[in-house]
């Protein structure tokens, strides 16, 4: 069992890899509230996406129900969409209680901490968790920008959490795993009750602007091959997007998708040249 200090320093390392991502809060005291909840559990990593009031950080009710959080919020980043908000971000959870369309199937919000402990214990992953606003949620392609959607089991018929309280459970839980895995560094992985993929130590996770970037590649080597109709795309992309978070592609997967698409947007008699080279 590690010394009390060398679980301060492991503790302290892991919660700074995760961040807490608001995507247009209403209210600045919903804002101070969660900065609140978070640094209660140790975190202080609170990012906030086009807020209603750009002057939140000095806001007399944020700064009263901030509390001694004062700092985390004094201290929050403000980013103009979701995107910026998610770069380095390996790991993304859109806290949702219901299932998208084209969205990956909520998990259990004490699963989801589960996995984000783990790829942070092996491979000192960024991981973020997203909430909406407050009266609609996020949207559907907030939801569809990360790799899973986590929800807490609360009564079905009053499930509806205020933004902090949201925000208080899942640090919670996120702490509960963080600190679990620095005091029993050998804990055994948890149940993989989705099968979802875990990247090999060897090949990191791609981040999410990789992926990102990776999609926008896709879309437009499927318009050049007369496949994706840019002014009708239906649901191709989302499913396509679905498909591919899914799988959890690593960096280098990342790499040679790019690859495929940057050879599909070559002229058709340049890539018969090609392949009749090899």
């Amino acid at each position: 069992m590690p010394n009390r200090d060398s679980i301060d320093v492991g503790e302290a390392a892991r919660l700074t890899q995760v961040r807490f991502v608001l995507v247009a809060p209403s209210h600045v005291g919903n804002i101070g509230s969660c900065a609140r909840a978070i640094r209660s559990m140790g975190f202080a990593r609170l990012s906030v996406v086009q807020p209603r009031d750009p002057h939140f950080h000095g806001a007399p009710e944020a700064v009263a129900l901030a509390a001694a959080a004062a700092d985390v919020l004094a201290q929050a980043a403000v980013f103009d969409c979701l995107a910026d908000a998610l770069q380095g971000v390996h790991l993304a959870f859109a806290t949702t209680g219901y299932a998208r369309e084209f969205g990956p199937e909520p998990i259990e919000i004490r699963s989801a901490a589960q996995h984000a402990a783990q790829l942070i214990h092996e491979q000192a992953a960024q991981v973020a968790f997203v909430f909406g606003p407050e009266r609609t949620g996020l949207s559907n392609a907030d939801v569809q920008r990360c790799h899973f959607c986590c929800s807490i089991p609360a009564d079905p018929a009053r499930g509806s959490l205020n933004l902090a309280q949201a925000a208080q459970v899942i640090a919670y839980e996120s702490r509960r795993e963080l600190l679990a895995r620095v005091q029993r560094p050998d804990a055994p992985a948890p149940r993989r009750d989705h099968s979802q993929p875990t990247p090999r130590r060897e090949d990191p996770p791609a981040s999410v602007e990789q992926t990102e970037a990776m999609f926008e590649h896709l879309a437009k080597a499927l318009v050049a091959v007369g496949y994706l109709d840019a002014n009708e795309p239906k649901h191709l992309l989302s499913r396509l997007r679905r498909l591919l978070l899914r799988a959890r592609p690593t960096a280098t997967e990342v790499d040679i998708l790019r690859g495929i698409a940057a050879a599909m947007m070559l002229p058709r008699k340049l890539r018969a040249g090609r392949k009749s080279s090899r």
